[in-house]
């Protein structure tokens, strides 16, 4: 195994292929009791023989059957089982084969207990298992371990977050409505099942749920109150919504929560145009720094595109999170660190370093002993009137820039991280659309002299107010290239829920990135009020339950007093 090592180390060649076995035996919808009578269903994946092998379990809400899922999270059981594992794909309890009744991750921590100790004691199993697969199946790993089942040996969470109120439900206090509507409309089908509904009943209801996720972005995303498309299907709500006014919802699945009570190995995988990057960081961030045995890679993939095209720009071939001929393929990294730790063998080989990053604009994979890295710093660049970026502080009297912000006319939202519609791209997009807006105020700096490469944790500062009482801020970084294209890179927003009027000095979270702003390019910044429909509008009154919305006029200072500025951390 080649491992994911720094460009011209003598280790970054192509991986063998390793070894396999001959044939697969699976047995389907395999009974497992939980502690409370519920019977859930998976499906068990063994080597030919006897064993005993290492044993790979995922719990997933999104049916153990479908093959998408196996593609989506990079683990091919059938393959895997090749390679000499065991490989278990339980459906969550009220989903698809299993019992019970679905409620958003409300049993996954004893469910989650007892799906380990149960898949330790099949037939083959070693007794020892490692859980594997992200999102809401990374998720299920953390509350999973959080219990301490005796025979949970490591788990790799890929693209998950650590606090839902920062990504999964909400960000900076506005609600996730793209991820929102999207996920209970695409959920709501193994519901509508599940009903006592005759089958002509249920075709109908199926086809109008059909009707309004391909309306989504003409329709759907744009009524108000925002939950207005669930109510009328009676859809599920899987939680963003019902976080607003049920912290419970929230305090079921924060992973910050679970830190200190979990001990097992974590392989982390984030991407930096995923939905849960930051969550992912923070969540390797926190095992490291608690001495837990813990690794990261992180490429420039979405939630959903892990190879070229990544939103509407090449990184190359070895950027693809499978089958990389150089980097290693992150597939094999995986099984050889489940190997490490389930066999175990401790002849496998790893990366020398914990942490593996792609640096954007370079394109090229790098091996680093921490994240973010120990060696960045932070430096500021401020916002100036008449729209300039510069690292030089601003000078005195500078005069405020100023916007109107119209909720019935928002911002949309152009790539980036969010999980929406299909009308909406994710990851980078040329922001020309958006920088054309009177609404979006836009600072960019003189065309870099050399390279400037920003690597950790980004933010914006603003000193603003409003005319309403309450509104939004969105900040957005984005690498503007000599030809004039602007691509995005990473972004936040802001909630003033009350006294926007007040001028203030405002945080926003634009999370982190990787990216080498080349000779020649130039760095720019939006500042604008929406960006929908991935985050809800702000109506400007307050009243966020309410039809009723009011143009809001926005202000921004500059002045030495009240300055306005991007921090980066800069690598020199």
């Amino acid at each position: 195994m080649s491992g994911v090592v720094a460009p011209g180390s003598p280790s970054r060649v192509p991986p063998r292929r390793p070894d396999v076995t001959g044939g697969v035996n699976v047995a389907f919808d395999v009974p497992a009791r939980m502690r409370d009578g519920v019977t859930l269903r998976a499906n068990v994946y063994r080597p030919a023989g006897s064993g005993p092998w290492p044993t790979l379990l995922t719990r997933t809400p999104y049916d153990k059957d479908a093959q998408r899922e196996h593609v989506w999270c990079g683990l091919d059981p059938v393959q895997a089982a090749r390679r000499g594992f065991m490989v278990v794909v339980q459906d969550v309890r009220g989903r698809f084969a299993s019992e019970g009744e679905f409620d958003t991750l409300r049993f996954e921590r004893q469910d989650g207990h007892d799906a380990v100790q149960w898949a330790a004691g099949l037939a083959g199993s070693n007794g020892r298992v490692g859980m594997y697969s992200g999102s809401y199946c990374g998720s299920t790993q953390w509350l999973a371990a959080a219990e301490r089942p005796s025979a949970l040996a490591a788990i790799s969470p890929a693209l998950t977050w650590s606090d839902p109120m920062d990504g999964l439900f909400a960000r900076g206090g506005a609600v996730e409505l793209g991820l929102a509507l999207l996920w209970a409309l695409e959920n709501g089908f193994d519901a509508l099942g599940r009903l006592p509904l005759d089958d002509a009943e249920r075709a109908r209801r199926v086809a109008a749920v059909v009707a309004e996720w391909d309306r989504l972005g003409d329709d759907g995303y744009w009524e108000l109150p925002v939950d207005a498309v669930l109510r009328r299907h009676r859809s599920p709500d899987l939680g963003a919504i019902a976080a607003i006014d049920r912290p419970e919802m929230a305090d079921r699945c924060r992973v910050t929560d679970l830190y200190a009570s979990v001990e097992v190995p974590s392989l982390h995988t984030a991407g930096w145009y995923d939905i849960f990057a930051q969550g992912t960081l923070d969540n390797y961030r926190a095992m490291a720094a608690a001495g837990k045995d813990a690794r990261l890679v992180v490429g420039p993939w979405s939630h959903q595109q892990f190879a070229d095209p990544i939103g509407e720009l090449l990184f190359g071939l070895d950027a693809s999170r499978d089958d990389a001929p150089i980097h290693g393929d992150w597939r094999e990294l995986q099984l050889a660190w489940f190997r490490r730790h389930l066999a175990p063998d401790q002849g496998v080989a790893l990366p020398e370093k914990p942490v593996s990053i792609f640096v954007m604009g370079r394109n090229a994979w790098r091996e680093e002993s921490s994240w973010p890295p120990e060696r960045a710093r932070e430096q500021r660049w401020f916002l100036r009137a008449g729209g300039s970026l510069t690292p030089g502080a601003p000078a005195p009297h500078e005069p405020p820039s100023e916007f109107s912000y119209d909720p019935m006319n928002p911002v949309p939202t152009t790539g980036g991280n969010g999980e929406l519609s299909p009308a909406y791209a994710t990851g980078p997009v040329d922001q020309a659309r958006v920088e054309a807006r009177d609404d979006v105020l836009v600072f960019t700096s003189d065309p870099l002299r050399e390279e400037l490469e920003v690597t950790g944790p980004v933010r914006v500062v603003l000193h603003a107010e409003s005319s309403a009482p309450s509104t939004d801020w969105v900040a957005r970084l984005c690498d503007v290239h000599p030809d004039g294209r602007s691509f995005n890179l990473c972004d936040g927003i802001a909630r003033v829920a009350e006294r926007a009027h007040d001028c203030a000095r405002y945080e926003i979270d634009l999370w982190s990135t990787s990216n080498v702003f080349l000779r020649g390019h130039r760095l720019r910044v939006h500042v604008t009020s929406s960006s929908f429909p991935r985050w809800d509008r702000n109506l400007n009154t307050g009243a966020q339950r309410e039809r009723r919305h009011e143009v809001a006029r926005q202000r921004i200072h500059h002045a030495p007093e009240r300055p306005s500025y991007i921090e980066l951390s800069v690598i020199e």
